[in-house]
């Protein structure tokens, strides 16, 4: 049975691809983990998944070993505690009144530390503000914590990669395509070019066929009307 492998960073929600996946290939086991601890490129370099959704800044983590197209953009907001000055403001707050809080840095908060949500039970107490992506304050989200978007942030983008030294890429290339947006019939689709091509080339079989078969008639018929002749010249004269 083949398999496709898919690991994604917190924040990203690949149900709604996954199950359009499964629905096209129910022949195809998807096994798909959410990867919360450590560089989640260092999956491709193990072998230990087909894909990933990565989040960087900046340049694309785009090298020879691996392949990224960038999806989607993230913006960056500020996590604080209740009754912080933080909620004075209604959608938005300036970076510089941002910087002038005590900042924390998940970093220091790996998963064996208890992660982020430990690292929001720090912001909940007021102690230090947490600047992130909007999807990881909505998917941590806790009723002592409140978030406002940073006006002129930092934002973070979503991408997918996957190994440059992988073979066979059929699979990866038909999730790319529903991560995209491609419709199941959509010529861009692997399985459809595929189809298409398969299709062109038992087309072009039947044609060479044709043309071979329609070549031997026009031979034969040729062959036939050349021994017509000599045996019409062969013939002997009447006398007069």
């Amino acid at each position: 049975m083949q398999k496709l492998r898919v690991s994604y960073v917190a924040g990203v929600t690949p149900g709604k691809w996954m199950d359009r996946f499964v629905e096209r290939y129910p022949d195809v086991q998807l096994v798909a983990a959410r990867h919360d601890d450590g560089d989640i490129l260092q999956l491709l370099a193990e072998d230990a998944a087909d894909a990933v959704f990565v989040r960087y800044r900046g340049d694309s983590p785009k090298d020879a070993t691996r392949h990224v197209i960038p999806l989607y953009e993230e913006l960056e907001v500020v996590c604080a505690a209740k009754d912080h000055d933080v909620e004075y403001y209604e959608e938005s707050i300036p970076a510089s009144v941002v910087e002038s809080f005590p900042q924390l840095d998940l970093a220091d908060y790996p998963e064996g530390v208890g992660g982020i949500p430990t690292a929001m039970e720090v912001v909940a107490s007021g102690a230090q503000v947490a600047r992130v992506p909007q999807s990881i304050a909505r998917l941590f989200h806790r009723k002592d914590v409140i978030y406002r978007l940073i006006e002129d942030g930092n934002p973070t983008r979503i991408g997918i990669a996957w190994p440059a030294a992988m073979e066979d890429t059929t699979l990866v290339d038909e999730f790319i395509g529903i991560v995209r947006g491609r419709s199941a019939s959509s010529s861009r689709q692997a399985s459809v070019r595929q189809d298409e091509q398969q299709a062109k080339q038992a087309n072009d079989k039947l044609k060479a066929k044709a043309k071979a078969k329609a070549q031997e008639a026009a031979k034969k018929a040729k062959q036939q009307a050349k021994s017509k002749a000599r045996a019409a010249g062969s013939k002997p004269r009447k006398r007069r």
